[in-house]
């Protein structure tokens, strides 16, 4: 019975180690969230649910140790639930994130978004009034539009170099007009209408301002490139969580059978006992 506890305690130790990378990526998620992107969606779930690993496989180690049974149980009980939680999100991220990707443009090393390309619930979060509105503002006090600009040697870049730069989702959606617009470069931020006429059906094409403070943050665009942002690190964390995921699953599995081989020998221990004091001659 010592080999199995101690074997449970081995795998509540696995376990709790499995529990820094799910509270990592929590961790990571709520720093974008917070310094750059402004996207405050899924970081306590999963800090929520790192913790949550950590402190019942703590108790399934104490439990271990002290041949505590309570302890043991509530550890079996509490981590499944904690499991299917973890694979509901999982499940969820990539629901929410299967549609929508940037588009190629012509002569354009930057991809450019468009929110018709995202659908679901993702999507109408994100457009909702309410919610852009603190978006919006986030984005703007992070000044990301503001650390686009580049010289070379001590020059402002020209068009041309612009037009080959990668730029993020929410660098293409917010800080610069869509190339269907008919807009031409002055800098990476100041956009001049061609010939004094915006071209382009799009309703981004005359939602946007040279002002520095407005630029694209009201554009359909802005609020595509979010969603790209969002479903980025949304992949980034699920590619993390699933190998954790299915090792959490195979420690359980293990954990469960030296459990119930604990429970076996302390039912049979009594037994055996009895029947060895009969056995033994007056």
């Amino acid at each position: 019975m010592r080999g199995s506890n101690h074997l449970i305690g081995l795998l509540n130790f696995l376990t709790f180690l499995l529990s820094v990378p799910i509270l990592v990526c929590g961790i990571w998620l709520s720093t974008r969230a917070n310094n750059t992107e402004c996207l405050k969606f899924l970081q306590w779930p999963l800090i929520v649910i790192g913790i949550s690993v950590m402190v019942t496989s703590l108790a399934g180690l104490v439990g271990a140790c002290y041949r505590n049974s309570f302890l043991m149980s509530l550890y079996l009980v509490v981590m499944l639930f904690i499991l299917l939680v973890l694979v509901g999100f999982i499940v969820f991220a990539y629901a929410v994130t299967a549609k929508g990707s940037g588009r190629e443009t012509l002569n354009r090393a930057y991809l450019e978004y468009y929110l018709q390309d995202y659908d679901g619930w993702l999507k109408k979060r994100v457009e909702s009034d309410g919610y852009w509105r603190k978006i919006r503002s986030c984005v703007r006090d992070s000044r990301v539009c503001g650390k686009i600009g580049r010289t070379v040697d001590g020059v402002p870049e020209t068009a041309d170099m612009f037009y080959l730069r990668k730029l993020s989702p929410i660098q293409s959606g917010c800080c610069k007009p869509q190339r269907e617009c008919g807009y031409v470069y002055e800098n990476e931020t100041v956009w001049r209408p061609r010939e004094g006429v915006v071209v382009g059906s799009n309703p981004d094409c005359t939602r946007w301002s040279n002002d520095q403070h407005l630029l694209c943050y009201d554009c359909d665009s802005c609020k595509a490139g979010v969603l790209a942002t969002l479903k980025k690190s949304w992949r980034k964390v699920s590619v993390i969580n699933i190998p954790v995921l299915v090792t959490l699953v195979v420690l359980y599995i293990i954990a469960y059978a030296a459990y119930k081989n604990n429970r076996r020998i302390n039912n049979c221990e009594p037994c055996g006992q009895t029947r060895m004091t009969t056995l033994q001659p007056k």
